[in-house]
């Protein structure tokens, strides 16, 4: 099942598989149900016309973003090469905890064809490319999006305490385009790659597996809800293990191209 978002002219709509969900249907509705209820639950709705562009990010106002660091080996290895404080990323790879953090409300994503921003104080920024996964209100993986964590990494190796100032900013965080759901078995080893081009020419691309993680969806989620509820559910991008090279900034009109799975989330760098 595949669930989007669409801007109608009375407001926005859920649709399912393509076809648009009754208005009184939210995601906040959809994720206080049990995982093995969902299902049974969307497929007895009725379902109206076909949904159409434009199509938003897939989550509304209440719900919130969070984020892991370090939870591939290429990360870890960037991040330790980035930071005048390296050792503390060797040390939270190795560690029984994760790093979590928060990184943007419903209200600040942005969706698909939306523009993402770099920060006007940093000389050094990158997307990345994340495999997000989507919890219910019960701490119950029951899906996936792609997500695009915008970071600007001269800020965060200048120091970690500036963590938030290089990853929580207006135009940091794009997700979409809908949710898979989905058992976490289908959701081991989805592949993830970044497309980066500039005037129509291809500058970057790369690809890895969420396989690669250290860590897996279910113990991220499970340190995420030890001492804070969603009862709304979350959204929680597990990391990046795609990182460019120090050689390389994004520039304003870069187009970025993140597929996860089978889902494709495209935005611009805003001029």
């Amino acid at each position: 099942m595949y669930l989007t978002r669409h801007q109608l002219p009375n407001g926005p709509r859920w649709a399912l598989d393509g076809a648009l969900l009754p208005s009184s249907v939210g995601l906040d509705l959809l994720l206080e149900v049990d995982a093995a209820s969902l299902g049974p639950m969307l497929a007895s709705m009725p379902r109206g016309d076909a949904a159409v562009r434009p199509m938003l990010a897939p989550l509304e106002v209440e719900h919130e973003i969070w984020a892991s660091g370090v939870t591939y080996m290429r990360s870890r290895e960037a991040r330790m090469a980035e930071s005048d404080t390296r050792d503390v990323y060797d040390k939270v790879y190795d560690a029984e905890r994760p790093e979590l953090f928060f990184k943007a409300s419903g209200r600040r994503a942005v969706g698909p064809d939306a523009p993402v921003r770099t920060r006007r104080d940093s000389r050094w920024n990158v997307p990345e490319p994340e495999f997000v996964v989507v919890a219910n209100s019960r701490g119950e993986v029951v899906g996936y999006t792609a997500g695009n964590d915008m970071s600007s990494r001269d800020i965060e190796g200048s120091n970690p305490l500036y963590l938030p100032q290089a990853k929580v900013y207006d135009g940091a965080c794009a997700l979409g385009p809908g949710i898979v759901l989905c058992a976490l078995e289908a959701m081991r080893d989805v592949s993830i790659r970044l497309s980066i081009t500039r005037g129509g020419t291809a500058v970057f691309a790369d690809e890895t597996s969420a396989s690669q993680m250290k860590r897996s969806p279910e113990e991220l989620i499970g340190y995420l809800y030890r001492e804070i509820t969603f009862p709304a559910g979350v959204f929680l991008m597990t990391g990046t293990g795609i990182v460019p090279g120090e050689d390389f900034t994004l520039q304003p009109g870069d187009s970025i191209e993140i597929s996860v799975g089978e889902l494709t989330l495209v935005n611009t760098v805003e001029e």
